[in-house]
């Protein structure tokens, strides 16, 4: 960056006092990383472009996309609330990795998948369709089901693929390129 582009800036636009959306992404990491999936959730909420425009209130103040992740969200009138920068940002890619990454613990490693979720404590579960590799015809799909019963942000209790426990939930599942449909289940607790 120039020295002295901030400051180039109004006040509470871009970089100079709104919210700078990739900090504020790397902050739902964080909060994952701590095991705090209520802060997580919550904060991922109010980044996600849809909650800026959910009413036409809001869609008269974000002004951009609701379906991109704006680079900043001004903070100063007359332009509070008002997204800018969309498409020229890094964030919806950063936004997308905090959701399916941190929150719902979708963690893929060549032919390995990890299910580390840190989700808010409020959520019964969720469902994650994988469709691996597979040439036309032949795709091989993960139905991928977890269960929170107990109400926890983290700590896998139980990992099944294919209706057989795994040892070490956390070491990953060996993914295969066969063409079939193999379920997964992860349990929290």
């Amino acid at each position: 960056m120039a020295a002295g582009r901030t400051k180039g800036y109004p006040p509470g636009i871009r970089e100079n006092g709104g919210q700078y959306t990739h900090g504020a992404i790397w902050s739902v990491f964080a909060y994952a990383m701590l095991g705090d999936g209520d802060r997580a959730g919550s904060l991922f909420t109010i980044l996600n472009p849809i909650s800026h425009s959910s009413t036409p209130g809001g869609v008269e103040r974000y002004k951009v996309e609701p379906y991109a992740a704006c680079a900043d969200v001004y903070s100063v009138a007359p332009h509070v609330g008002r997204g800018g920068w969309t498409w020229y940002t890094g964030s919806a890619g950063w936004l997308y990795r905090a959701g399916l990454e941190a929150i719902l613990g979708f963690k893929l490693s060549g032919d390995s998948l990890v299910i580390d979720p840190c989700v808010p404590r409020d959520w019964h579960g969720y469902e994650i369709t994988y469709l691996h590799r597979g040439a036309r015809n032949r795709i091989t799909c993960y139905e991928i089901g977890v269960e929170n019963p107990d109400h926890v942000s983290r700590g896998v209790v139980r990992a099944e693929l294919d209706g057989v426990k795994l040892a070490e939930a956390a070491t990953g599942i060996s993914l295969v390129d066969d063409g079939g449909i193999h379920n997964v289940r992860i349990v929290l607790g």
